[in-house]
């Protein structure tokens, strides 16, 4: 920037003396016609006035930007109160030839020749003409520095950056402040408690995957159907394991079972207490039975919906191990026993039952079962709950047939103790694991 800063206050700017007429201008000075950039301007004084004692000389804005990185030089410090002692000026150049001297420091000639100014490095040195190399540019003295400072050096003086000092390790047993930054790049070694926290976190989820994989092994084992062996140990204990409302629920619903294909309903009346098979069965049945083994007996007696006809339903758990049982199912099925009118089953006659009148002159038809999948044997028998005697008993296999018009085959009696013997066999058999509905012959 130019000395036109010198210029700022108004009050040190002299005041411009009148032209006297008719003087003729001095020679090599233009007239202002002829200089379009001073047409409009008024003429000033060839020499400035000196600064004002307070104000300080503005050093010139560099024409070469600093180096990347470079810090900028620092700002003086100035006590207060006490003026920064001035550096002596630099020599102002005198003014090229062919221009007056006193219109290079007024603003319009800086507003019109800024560009230049700006983008030529240097001046046209005194005295020399257009062609001439230009002078290099002296920049003002800045500003003193502050005591103790040193002003700043280039880029190509200053000392490298040295790299920062290792950190040196704590002794073993001091132990850091709280708050103190840690080493850099050091490693944290953990904890006894962390150690131990992972380690219970570890042990935790090997036990829960643990109990994850027992459980889902279990539920594979009871997913897979279990053995005939597995089947058949478990039915001989079916009637201590299991409730016997599921053995001889207490409504049993037989859908198309009925004379016709109609539906029957059957309500349990008396549950006999479990025991022995000496008072069960005929003589001759017994007997028959014996082979197999009698470990306990089981029995209920239902009604059917109208009150009309009682069924005895009975369980017997054998000792007979599974051959045992087939040969027994073989020797019934072979021989006919289960057909013949002397080796009927017994009913459970409850007092104060609809029951209570069943007895052996009442029994109208019958089933006797030989499970071979499980050691029990299942017999139903019917007979009229008015206490009506039944001269001709007649098996249940033959009472359901279609055609049939005997009275055990009419009045639903053989339906009553097939239809409740099947069902009564395929709770055993599910309360024992049988996957299967096994078929027997029938006796």
């Amino acid at each position: 920037m130019s000395t036109d800063a010198e210029f700022a206050d108004a009050r040190n700017i002299p005041p411009i003396p009148p032209r006297p007429p008719g003087q003729p201008a001095p020679a090599g000075m233009p007239e202002a016609e002829g200089d379009p950039r001073t047409t409009v301007l008024r003429r000033v004084p060839a020499e400035p006035s000196p600064p004002a004692p307070g104000a300080h000389p503005v050093p010139p804005r560099p024409t070469v930007p600093p180096p990347a990185g470079a810090q900028p030089p620092p700002h003086p410090d100035r006590a207060p109160g006490a003026p920064a002692p001035a550096a002596p000026a630099a020599p102002t150049p005198p003014p090229p030839a062919g221009r007056p001297a006193a219109f290079r420091d007024t603003a319009a000639f800086h507003l019109a020749n800024s560009q230049k100014l700006w983008s030529d490095s240097r001046e046209p040195a005194a005295g020399s003409g257009p062609g001439a190399p230009p002078a290099p540019r002296r920049p003002a003295a800045g500003p003193s520095a502050a005591p103790g400072s040193e002003p700043p050096r280039p880029a190509a003086q200053r000392p490298p950056h040295l790299p920062w000092p290792p950190t040196a390790a704590p002794h073993p047993g001091v132990v850091p402040a709280p708050g103190a930054p840690g080493r850099p790049g050091s490693v944290r070694r953990p904890g006894p408690r962390l150690l131990g926290a992972a380690a219970c976190l570890v042990l935790g989820i090997g036990l829960i995957g643990g109990a994850a994989a027992g459980s889902w092994l279990t539920a594979e084992a009871d997913a897979a159907p279990p053995t005939a062996e597995a089947v058949f140990a478990k039915g001989r204990d079916v009637w201590h394991n299991t409730p016997v409302d599921r053995l001889f629920p207490r409504t049993v619903n037989g859908l198309g079972v009925g004379p016709g294909g109609a539906d029957r309903t059957w309500t349990r009346i008396a549950v006999a207490p479990d025991g022995g098979c000496g008072h069960a069965y005929d003589p001759k049945l017994a007997a028959a039975l014996a082979r197999a083994g009698c470990a306990r007996l089981l029995r209920a007696t239902y009604a059917d919906a109208t009150r009309s006809s009682v069924i005895t339903v009975g369980a017997q758990i054998t000792k007979a191990d599974q051959p045992g049982m087939m040969a027994l199912n073989t020797r019934f099925s072979t021989k006919s026993l289960g057909t013949r009118t002397d080796l009927l089953p017994l009913p459970y006659a409850a007092k104060g039952t609809p029951a209570e009148a069943f007895g052996r002159a009442q029994r109208a038809s019958w089933t006797v079962r030989i499970l071979t999948d499980i050691p029990v044997v299942v017999y139903a028998v019917s007979g009229f709950a008015d206490g009506r005697t039944v001269t001709d008993p007649q098996p249940a296999e033959a009472a359901v047939r279609p055609g049939v018009t005997t009275a055990p085959a009419e009045s639903g009696l053989g339906h009553d103790a097939k239809g409740l013997a099947d069902r009564i066999g395929t709770d055993f058999r599910k309360a024992a694991g049988s996957p299967t509905q096994t078929t027997e012959a029938s006796s």
